[in-house]
């Protein structure tokens, strides 16, 4: 994979909220038809994901080379055959997708998967105060290293992507600016829950609202875990 950071440039962060009771039925779906279809289409598939504490949410990341290329990724594949065949029966298992964060790197960028054995994916989102930009330099030499030396190592540090969103079919949370950064998780989730609490704690005079964590536990196909 020695495009995978090329990738990084444009990342969504996509939330789905889903009918009670049917968010294997859309995993089932989603991996069977359109994993390939997407990533030909000229994106990347970073992560598919459970969410244990909401039963009915289905989380996944994808990433282009930038937004001109993502324009042109998401019209061929959402104007093409396999989701006009599909897309149906994937938007009947759907209530919102709309919980989308359009992000641009702002650090270390996700790692080349490894082969890891399963694990459950941290992602953190915070809404700074001041610049996006001191908040992440501020993250990166005060609280990543402190996670580090506690035992959990973060990766791919993201901010807001600026720019108009250029496919407008699908809607991104507009008029907000966040600092999305993700950890891996392979001990006790309570453990690190208190982790990144007590850590945390020198975060929330930096934000404007308190800080929302999402566990995640990749599925079969995801990349990431």
């Amino acid at each position: 994979m020695t495009d995978f950071a090329e990738f990084q440039s444009v990342v969504e962060l996509r939330r789905y909220t889903l009918h009670p009771g049917r968010r294997d039925e859309l995993i089932e779906l989603f991996e069977r038809e359109f994993v390939e279809p997407l990533e030909a289409s000229g994106m990347r598939l970073f992560g598919l994901f459970r969410e244990p504490a909401a039963p009915d949410r289905f989380v996944w990341l994808r990433g282009f080379r930038d937004m001109e290329s993502r324009r042109a990724a998401l019209e061929s594949f959402y104007y093409g055959p396999v989701w006009r065949e599909h897309g149906p029966a994937a938007n009947e298992t759907m209530i919102d997708a709309s919980d989308v964060l359009l992000l641009r790197p702002s650090g270390p960028g996700f790692p080349v998967p490894d082969g890891a054995p399963d694990s459950r994916v941290l992602a953190t989102i915070c809404h700074p105060l001041g610049p996006v930009k001191e908040f992440s330099e501020y993250f990166a030499d005060s609280v990543a290293p402190a996670l580090r030396e506690a035992g959990l190592d973060t990766f791919g540090h993201f901010e807001t992507e600026p720019a108009e969103n250029t496919f407008p079919r699908l809607p991104v949370r507009e008029n907000e600016t966040v600092f999305v950064w993700f950890a891996k998780s392979t001990g006790d989730t309570e453990t690190h829950r208190d982790l990144l609490d007590r850590i945390g704690e020198g975060l929330s005079s930096r934000l404007e609202r308190p800080w929302q964590r999402l566990e995640l536990t990749p599925t079969p196909r995801s990349l990431l875990r």
